[in-house]
């Protein structure tokens, strides 16, 4: 067993795990932080996306001990003072999800694509972004539509396609 040392959601917590424990079970076994999904455990769907130091990350591409030492934000801390975080609330205002299986994820790496785009985003870019994300359900439109609005809200802007 290997000590895991994280700050999660903002709180500092310690845990055991197996070498081999993926980051994705810890959060979810250990810690109880179960809006983090196992999809495919093999990186192609993107429902395991959480933070780690600020960046989008498949968690079950990374080991619990690799991320000690880590911030880890999940879709359960994402929240701003208690109100939904902007991309949650713009999901929720554009219909971006049905069984919501997808969406913790879907959602932490728009937040990170939101980030890391200043200039802000146009339909192509996001459509690109997100296809580490795999949905079954929507068709991707209102999840797109819903990522260009908090991108606007959030002060990004959006920008048109050339």
């Amino acid at each position: 067993m290997a000590k895991v040392e994280l700050v999660v959601n903002g709180r500092a917590v310690k845990g055991e795990a197996e070498d081999r424990t993926l980051l994705v079970h810890f959060l979810r076994e250990n810690l109880g932080l179960t809006g983090t999904h196992v999809g495919c455990d093999t990186s192609q769907c993107g429902a395991c996306v959480v933070h780690v130091d600020g960046r989008a990350v498949k968690s079950c591409t990374m080991l619990a001990v690799q991320a000690s030492g880590a911030e880890v934000t999940t879709i359960e801390g994402i929240a701003l003072n208690g109100e939904l975080h902007p991309v949650q609330a713009a999901f929720r205002e554009h219909h971006g999800l049905q069984c919501g299986f997808c969406t913790p994820g879907m959602i932490m790496s728009s937040v990170d694509m939101i980030r890391r785009h200043p200039e802000g985003l146009d339909e192509a870019t996001v459509r690109a972004e997100l296809e580490g994300n795999i949905c079954r359900c929507t068709g991707y439109h209102n999840i797109v539509q819903a990522v260009l609005d908090a991108s606007e809200k959030m002060g990004k802007g959006a920008v048109k396609a050339a």
